[in-house]
């Protein structure tokens, strides 16, 4: 049997209308063609109906031909397909414009020695990235404060919260996260670090090289009216031991923080997907796991595996190591990598990764 419910045809139409350039650029071709739709099942019948309207004294005898018989069939038939398609098209208008959308970015540094990617040369990559995608929630990694006052002052509507992750106030690398101010509202934050201590300043958790720290916020949604916990964090480079414990420490943050509400989890991981910290962070068997949104995206990922280019001329890997995750009450409609170049140049050596979700 036929399903015309809008859940069923919901399903299996987002493909067609998620198209890389998301529902914007598809929505008047829509209405383009439920106006046509409209005219041809509905309205040119609807003619025969006015004109029997017209001669009353006719319809008792009219009701008793076998074509108005097939045309009152036709109609009822029409009236579930008319009200599907009208659900159909509700429904996916609603969630075009209360997508989410996503990203994560490590910018990398500012360090002089970069010579032509250094912070001052590629600023204006990043913020145009940033600006084109519009992103509704950004998880930055590596932002010194200098660089979190430029993006600052070159972002209007976006505000932020985060720390320097040495003194807890602006010395060091910020995890922090970026936000529309439009969209969210931003009803409480904090930071903590990845070390045996969560709440000292100045401490490298086990065999960490460097301090390590999340920075997360809970926001509600102006539009769903929904609350939703972003947390950003950037693992070390190098201690083993330190990934695979930030990984079980991360989860046990999200668990308690979170509880309930949905989550998103944005980061330079250090690590690619067969690597321990990414299977513990994915774990099934756990039921704090965290959901990769790459390997649910409604529509396929677009764009290259590999995050890490190194400023080279094109990723060093096909594994990922920067990721957005969720947890409990997302759908993920669209995923992405995001490779612009500039006459070969990147905005940084990790490329952003975006995702467009909604609300269950």
């Amino acid at each position: 049997m036929l399903d015309l419910s809008a859940t069923s045809c919901a399903t299996g139409f987002r493909c067609f209308l998620w198209n890389r350039n998301g529902f914007a650029g598809f929505a008047d071709k829509f209405r383009s063609l439920w106006i046509t739709f409209l005219i041809i099942v509905f309205l040119l019948p609807g003619f025969f109906i006015v004109c029997w309207q017209g001669h009353s004294s006719y319809i008792f005898l009219l009701c008793k031909c076998s074509f108005c018989l097939q045309m009152i069939t036709y109609f009822a038939f029409m009236k579930k397909i008319i009200l599907a398609f009208s659900a159909l098209f509700l429904t996916v208008f609603m969630e075009a414009q209360t997508a989410l959308n996503v990203m994560t970015f490590n910018i990398r540094y500012n360090n002089t020695a970069d010579g032509i990617n250094a912070w001052p040369n590629r600023k204006d990559k990043v913020i145009s990235q940033i600006l084109f995608h519009h992103p509704h929630t950004l998880g930055l990694q590596e932002a010194l404060h200098d660089q979190v006052e430029d993006l600052v002052k070159a972002l209007p509507g976006y505000k932020y919260t985060g720390v320097g992750r040495i003194d807890g106030k602006m010395k060091g690398e910020y995890s922090a996260i970026f936000y529309d101010a439009s969209r969210l509202q931003l009803l409480q934050s904090e930071t903590f670090w990845l070390a045996e201590k969560t709440d000292l300043p100045f401490v490298k958790g086990w065999d960490a090289a460097l301090e390590r720290i999340v920075t997360w916020a809970l926001f509600r949604d102006k539009k769903t009216k929904k609350n939703f916990y972003h947390f950003n964090t950037h693992f070390d480079h190098r201690g083993k031991v330190a990934r695979r414990e930030s990984a079980k420490l991360l989860l046990e943050k999200v668990n308690s923080i979170a509880g309930k509400t949905p989550v998103i989890i944005t980061g330079d991981f250090n690590a690619i997907p067969d690597d321990e910290p990414i299977k513990i962070l994915t774990d099934k068997n756990d039921p704090k796991y965290l959901t990769d949104a790459k390997s649910v995206s409604v529509m396929p990922h677009y764009g290259p595996d590999g995050t890490f280019n190194a400023f080279t001329s094109k990723e060093t890997s096909n594994n990922p190591i920067d990721y957005i995750f969720i947890k409990k009450g997302f759908s993920v409609l669209q995923h992405a990598t995001l490779s612009q170049t500039w006459q070969g140049l990147f905005s940084s050596d990790h490329f952003p990764v975006m995702a467009s979700l909604v609300f269950k």
